[in-house]
């Protein structure tokens, strides 16, 4: 019976329902849990956010997959609350992607390596949630758009646009449906790589379009549309290209900024400022019967927003003119005629556009934000702009309205008439304004004491931009001793208006520096317009550095930045006051790196490194003014601070960038007499060379290799080995941020040059790679890759002729070493033939080449015949160099051209 009992309680046991439902209860529990932790993410007490934060970091490390699952169920269940399903939408979406490129490409790598079958349960989830969202913006589309930005470019997930499109298209899907999925393609247009979405433009622009109809009853909808649209719109240009597709784009646009929501006019305006900066080749059609009329009824609206879209638009007007006047002067130096033309719609609408500029100019606040932008403030920059498109044709619009109002009785008046003075100033002939800068001088020197805070500090930017611009108007002897009283004054005025009045300073000294006389003997003026003021200026530019409120509108900076203007642009005659100021800034260093144990706080650590910086960069400033043999008396202790700095600097890439431009400056400065320094110095400058985490700390350290070559000659022998292998290692290194590597060329020419015959146990190294980094081809179509390969291909330049020059000796005839580089010469003239040929090349390609060329030719003479002889590219590239605007361009093509007359004629 006991036996049978048992089998009875064996058949009937619960144990294992027992198990299940433990399984279940925990799972709930562990639900439960997470939804209780997600709800706390905003809670108001801080104990609670960071316990919540913690659990949620120790669930992602501990079960990433597993994390997501329950985070993608909780998003998807409507019965949760609104704030556990944002919380763990953002969670999802900030597990997958990231603002930092880096981070973003480990977390989508990582997410690519879930199974499938595990992604597409998330996804499933996440779709679901597409519409059952109560909080704007949807947090699930965010989601969506995450995922889908991972997936798509790697050909995964290739039904998701079609899944969103035809969320928007089918008639039964809600308006939070609709607005949802529109949010979800506007991100994935705006954050993917856009030829990725090239095939499926059609039905994307199929959806948005469908969402921006006029006839769509919700604004939500038209909002989430029109967005997306104007994400989508690098990847539209195949529909642009189509007549009927474009009018339908154009016309669905232009209708929406008719919609009497605000936010969605703003976002259509935001399309057509898009669109002219793309497309502005096929706005003729349109500008005429809808965007001249639509874009000045923006700008005259009464909400700023949609004013801001108005200007902005005839702002990227401007921006497009300009660029296509810039192509068309390029194509007339070639012959040839532009690939595209202005419209010249700026210069058309100048009637109709400056009186609402000017109007707008008059609502500036008193008190307005430095960084908050305002109409006031993008009136003033499309005033600017319109002056460099429009040129001599802006003046006639602007004149009157400067007359009747820069001595208006309201302020908001004057200071529209001296923001719109100063604005005009460049791009109209100087020869034009010069009158108006003349009679407007005393009343701007005046309104620097006006009654307004506002008007002074505009009085004095434009004052700077008088002494930029028509510097003669502003040294003008009738004018300069009263303006010099009223700058020096308005530094003790308000910071913002102190820190303008410091770039005028700066502005001046630039205008009469240029303005000085200079005797041919000499390379700087004896005496100058500032002379007798010089001293006085200086002093309170030190003083203004030091005011209570100096760290208000950047005032310090800007003071500093005048001062090292001042000492910059100073004749001869002020040399003793930059020597007094030399010491001043030293001894300020000295004191700021001294105090360095002292700080404790991070805002006093953030303010100590600026001061740090900005002593160092004055520092530089004076020191190109020492003459050497003074720079040696006070060198030691200059030596001793910039070593300090880089000592303690740490991690503060800004200092030990500052400290070692200063190193290069003294470098320059003392000459050979800096060797006494340089074994203290090189484990510093070695530190910075392998420091290519922080680039432009490498990049400086690479830079001062190249000086201390020039400036020792062949005493940097000893270092040669060490500094060679770190800058070989460097160039191997494919970590290393791409623009450090074409200055380690340059500097291998920089040694050769210091060392000459030595440099031959690196050369079979160098060489090679100069030959790999010479057939170096980019992306024609990105303009700032064919910048970095001119770059590139001037410094392999650069470091050829240092090979060349260093090898060949200084003597008469070239040294026997001049021959292990013969073998090479075929394929530098090569790598000179494809410099030549490429219309992209610059100026410092043209000169570095032929300067290149004439060096081979004293090197090996009438060997280098075989090389040049029928090579048209290069005898344009000469003759493109004798034409050159550079005297030492047309300097080194001309010498050049004669050295081969001279090989032929032998």
């Amino acid at each position: 019976r006991l036996e049978v009992r048992r089998r009875t309680h064996a058949r009937c046991s619960p144990l294992s329902s027992v198990a299940h439902i433990a399984a279940d209860t925990h799972r709930v529990k562990a639900a439960m849990d997470l939804l209780a932790v997600l709800e706390k993410t905003v809670s108001t007490e801080k104990q609670d956010i960071e316990a919540a934060q913690k659990y949620l970091e120790e669930a992602a490390k501990t079960n990433l997959l597993g994390f997501l699952k329950e985070l993608s169920k909780v998003l998807a269940n409507p019965s949760n609350s609104q704030v556990a399903r944002v919380a763990s939408g953002l969670q999802i979406k900030n597990t997958i992607t990231s603002k930092d490129a880096e981070v973003r490409l480990h977390q989508q790598q990582t997410w690519l390596t879930f199974e499938p079958a595990s992604r597409i349960e998330i996804k499933t989830h996440i779709l679901q949630a597409i519409g059952t969202e109560a909080t704007r913006p949807s947090t699930a589309a965010q989601c969506v758009a995450a995922i889908a930005c991972a997936e798509i470019p790697q050909a995964q997930w290739p039904d998701i646009i079609q899944i969103l499109t035809q969320n928007v298209t089918n008639p039964t899907s809600t308006e939070t449906i609709k607005e949802a999925t529109l949010e979800a393609i506007g991100y994935i247009c705006q954050d993917i790589n856009p030829d990725t979405l090239v095939v499926q433009a059609n039905e994307i622009l199929t959806a948005i379009v469908q969402g921006m109809r006029k006839e769509e009853p919700s604004n939500h909808v038209k909002l989430a549309a029109t967005n997306a649209l104007l994400n989508s719109l690098e990847f539209t240009k195949a529909n642009f290209d189509k007549e009927s597709e474009r009018h339908f784009i154009m016309q669905v646009v232009c209708e929406a900024t008719q919609c009497p929501d605000t936010q969605v006019r703003v976002a259509a305006l935001q399309c057509l400022v898009k669109i002219m900066s793309l497309y502005y080749h096929y706005m003729e059609t349109y500008m005429g019967p809808a965007l001249f009329a639509i874009t000045l009824e923006a700008m005259k609206s009464d909400t700023d927003d949609i004013v801001l879209q108005g200007i902005e638009f005839w702002s990227n007007v401007c921006d497009e003119e300009m660029d296509l006047a810039i192509e068309a002067a390029e194509a007339t130096e070639r012959g040839r005629p532009p690939e595209r033309t202005s419209k010249f719609y700026a210069k058309g609408a100048l009637g109709y556009l400056v009186p609402i500029l000017l109007q707008i100019l008059t609502r500036q606040e008193e008190y307005d934000d430095d960084d908050d932008w305002n109409p006031c403030k993008a009136a003033g920059v499309c005033l600017m702009l319109l002056a460099n498109c429009c040129e001599n044709d802006v003046v006639p619009h602007c004149v009157d309205f400067i007359k009747n109002n820069i001595v208006h009785a309201d302020w908001r008046s004057r200071d529209a008439a001296v923001l719109a003075f100063g604005s005009i100033l460049e791009g109209p002939d100087p020869n034009m304004l010069k009158p108006f800068a003349e009679q407007a001088m005393p009343l701007l020197i005046n309104m620097l004491n006006d009654t307004s805070v506002v008007v002074k500090d505009t009085a004095a930017w434009t004052i700077g931009r008088v002494c930029e611009l028509l510097p003669e108007a502003a040294t003008n002897p009738q004018f300069l001793e009263p303006l010099l009283a009223s700058l020096i004054e308005g530094l003790k005025c308000e910071p913002r208006v102190a820190a303008n009045v410091c770039w005028a300073f700066s502005s001046l000294a630039e205008a009469a520096y240029e303005n000085a006389e200079i005797p041919e003997d000499c390379e700087e003026p004896p005496t100058y317009s500032l002379s007798t003021s010089f001293e006085g200026i200086v002093q309170h530019l030190l003083e203004t550095t030091n005011r209570a409120d100096a760290t208000q509108s950047n005032l310090r900076i800007s003071a500093y930045e005048a001062l090292m203007e001042l000492i910059k642009n100073s004749a001869k005659d002020c040399y003793p006051t930059v020597q007094k100021t030399t010491l001043i800034i030293l001894e300020r260093l000295q004191r700021i790196l001294n105090m360095d144990s002292q700080v404790h706080t991070s805002n006093d650590r953030a303010q100590m490194t600026d001061m740090e910086s900005l002593l160092c960069a004055t520092l530089q400033s004076v020191l190109r003014k020492v003459q050497p043999e003074d720079a040696l008396h006070i060198s030691d202790p200059i030596m001793a601070a910039l070593l300090q700095m880089l000592s303690t600097s740490g991690s503060k890439t800004g200092v030990q960038e500052d400290a070692l431009m200063a190193v290069s400056v003294l470098v320059e400065v003392l000459g050979v007499n800096f060797l006494k320094y340089l074994d203290a110095f090189k484990p510093f400058l070695t530190v910075a060379l392998k420091n290519t985490s922080e680039y432009p700390v490498c990049q400086a350290a690479v830079g001062l290799v190249g000086d201390i070559c020039r400036a020792i000659n062949n005493n940097v022998l000893p270092y040669c080995d060490e500094l060679m292998t770190i800058m070989f290692e460097n160039l191997a290194d494919q970590n290393v941020e791409k623009s450090v590597k074409p200055m380690i060329l340059s500097a291998f020419g920089d040694t050769a040059l210091a060392i000459g015959p030595e440099f031959k146990k690196y050369l079979d190294v160098v060489m090679a790679t100069l030959h790999q980094a010479s057939q170096a081809q980019v992306d024609k179509s990105d303009y700032d890759m064919i910048d970095y390969l001119n770059e590139l291909r001037e410094c392999c330049l650069e470091a050829y002729t240092g090979i060349v020059q260093g090898l060949k000796g200084d003597g008469d005839n070239p040294s026997e070493h001049v021959k292990l580089i013969q073998p090479h010469v075929g394929h530098v003239i090569t790598f000179i033939d494809l410099v030549a040929q490429d219309e992209d090349h610059t100026d410092g390609n043209i000169s570095t080449a032929c300067g290149l060329i004439g060096d081979l030719i004293t090197a090996f003479g009438v060997h280098m015949l075989p090389f040049l002889d029928n090579k048209e590219s290069i005898q344009s590239l000469l003759q493109e160099g004798r034409r050159s605007k550079q005297s030492k361009t047309r300097m080194l093509a001309t010498w050049t051209t004669k050295e081969i007359r001279k090989l032929k004629n032998t």
